[in-house]
């Protein structure tokens, strides 16, 4: 605190980071394992059922925005169907008031697991029709060691592009669902000092945001020269 008795902008962000990155990091392991999972299943059966549904949901979860979806998982979710408690908060901690981090977690994940779905679609498309898919096929092969073993690095390659911005955005947090949510995270604090003019505040978000920026982009670059030969070898 200083001199007169306001909290500092560390306070400040020491208060309210962990609850934006334990959020963002529900979002994201929602993102990721329900994302790439569907856009493996629906790449590796084109033109089918299974597909036009994964591209129904994906299409779904990019064009509906989290102000309209966290509304909307509230009447179903909490006021017709009274499945989780009413008020709003957020208690730090993995084993702690899961009943708050459902809904929040997965309003802020689905948009990202669409687009993780729609890129990994395409890069298993991309993928499946090259020559060394055709010979693991030819030595007898199952289709599911084809898919896991030799497919799946090749396909992920165009997720690693999106996946730096995409998880220093949800480790950082997002104003929309902690508002809706009631959520006292870093991103609504941020809103809030921008509107009081707090510059300060305002400066040391930005530059925290810019470092996780820079590392995520940085993990994102080194995951995807493992997973292309080529970059390695370029």
């Amino acid at each position: 605190f200083d001199s007169q008795g306001l909290r500092t902008v560390r306070e400040n962000i020491e208060q309210t980071l962990p609850v934006s990155a334990e959020l963002g990091l529900y979002a994201f392991m929602i993102a990721l394992f329900f994302g790439i999972g569907a856009g493996f299943f629906a790449g590796w059966r084109p033109n089918t059922m299974a597909d036009h549904a994964v591209m129904s949901f994906s299409m779904f979860g990019v064009s509906v925005p989290s102000i309209v979806l966290g509304p909307l998982f509230i009447l179903v979710f909490i006021v017709w169907l009274q499945w989780f408690p009413a008020h709003g908060g957020w208690a730090v901690g993995p084993w702690q008031g899961w009943g708050q981090k459902v809904l929040p977690s997965v309003t802020l994940g689905l948009a990202y697991a669409a687009y993780f779905a729609r890129l990994a679609r395409g890069g298993l498309l991309e993928v499946r029709g090259q020559d060394f898919i055709r010979t693991a096929r030819a030595k007898g092969l199952t289709e599911r060691r084809i898919l896991w073993t030799h497919a799946s690095r090749g396909a992920a390659v165009p997720v690693m592009g999106f996946l730096g911005p995409a998880c220093a955005h949800l480790l950082v947090g997002s104003v929309v669902v902690e508002t809706i949510f009631n959520i006292p995270g870093i991103s609504k604090y941020f809103v809030e000092s921008a509107i009081n003019r707090d510059y300060p505040m305002v400066m040391g978000v930005v530059v925290l945001y810019s470092i996780f920026l820079v590392l995520c982009n940085l993990v994102a670059d080194l995951v995807h020269a493992w997973l292309d030969p080529r970059i390695r070898h370029a």
